[in-house]
């Protein structure tokens, strides 16, 4: 499956690394749009996202199927 997901780094806690800058849901939104470009069949690609986030609906759409 060529499914990528694209998320925020949060630090859980100060014993964590620290958050080197945030970026804005527009550089989300473009580095969605390099990935489609760069051939992912699914680009998930938010501040808040996370691997297993909505996964089985971006395989459907990867697999060209609707639930």
């Amino acid at each position: 499956m060529n499914i990528v997901t694209l998320g925020q780094y949060l630090r859980p806690s100060d014993g964590h690394l620290p958050i080197a800058r945030y970026y804005t849901p527009e550089e989300f939104a473009e580095l969605r749009e390099i990935g489609l470009g760069m051939g992912f069949a699914h680009v998930e690609s938010s501040p808040l996202t996370r691997s297993s986030y909505h996964a089985w609906a971006q395989i459907d759409q990867a697999r060209g199927v609707a639930r």
